[in-house]
């Protein structure tokens, strides 16, 4: 097996494999239009993860104000590259990259992937302390059938 490239170069992501994947099969994000998909890494520190003859299989964004603030969104390895280390290897570059050092909070969300993240020194929140607003169906996705 090759070894994962990753890159923040906006200009090799894939929109379409990241578009497919955060509309169909992602839980966090069912039913997102392509247009959100774009303003989203528009708007953020991008890495994408790359195999030789596989193209683009893995994906991250970091929101952040590269000085103290950070959350870590829709991290992603394809399912067919799963089990290869590569989700490890992106979380390692993101948590590493020079812009996103000594900030007063690094954020992430997830349902399944906290033994990963806590290898990186990611912990649970603080409980009362975060707050937030949640939309149940911001794209729809119940509409649309995804």
């Amino acid at each position: 097996m090759n070894a994962l490239r990753i890159s923040t170069d906006r200009g090799e992501l894939d929109v379409d494999t990241i578009h497919r994947f955060l509309s169909e099969e992602a839980y966090w994000s069912p039913g997102i239009p392509r247009e959100t998909v774009e303003r989203a890494i528009a708007g953020s520190l991008c890495f994408g993860g790359y195999l030789d003859g596989a193209g683009q299989v893995a994906f991250a964004r970091v929101i952040t104000d590269c000085a103290t603030f950070a959350y870590l969104a829709d991290v992603f390895v394809l399912p067919e590259h799963r089990g290869h280390g590569h989700g490890r290897a992106l979380v390692a570059a993101v948590v590493a990259h020079p812009d996103l050092q000594d900030l007063r909070r690094f954020m992430l969300a997830t349902s399944d992937a906290h033994a990963l993240y806590a290898s990186f020194g990611f912990e649970p929140a603080e409980p009362g302390k975060m707050m937030e607003i949640v939309l149940d169906d911001p794209y729809g996705a119940a509409a649309t059938g995804h």
